[in-house]
């Protein structure tokens, strides 16, 4: 069964720092472009950094620029959205989405990301507040 989970989520007072996990089963990771999505409160779902499968490439979105960081460990078929200087736009549940092939990145990076990639978690919620 193909499977993403995502953990680390919970509350943290503006200013702090959370790691999100995204763990897959099932397939591997190294060839898909992974992202990571979020949805606050009555907002439509936004991309907020992917990663390319192949030569690492990340892309965030402005408003986390200098503040989140994306990685992945192949080896433990896991990718992690490191988040620093959080404030409360930021509260969102966070999915980690996959997608398999050349174009998976370009997909990521596009308005059509949220919606479109192969894989899905449950998301995991994040709440920043004092």
């Amino acid at each position: 069964q193909l499977q993403l989970v995502e953990s680390g989520g919970g509350l943290v007072q503006p200013g702090g720092s959370l790691r999100l996990s995204c763990a897959a089963s099932g397939f591997t990771l190294d060839y898909y472009a992974i992202g990571w999505f979020r949805q606050a409160p009555g907002k439509e779902r936004e991309g907020v950094s992917c990663i390319n499968s192949s030569d690492g490439i990340t892309y965030y979105r402005d408003s986390v620029k200098g503040r989140f960081t994306i990685s992945r460990d192949n080896a433990n078929n896991t990718v992690y959205l490191q988040m620093s200087s959080l404030k409360p736009e930021d509260t969102a549940v966070y999915y980690c989405a996959a997608h398999q092939g050349p174009f998976g990145f370009r997909l990521c990076v596009s308005a059509r990301g949220t919606e479109g990639m192969d894989y899905w978690g449950k998301g995991t919620l994040v709440t920043v507040s004092s």
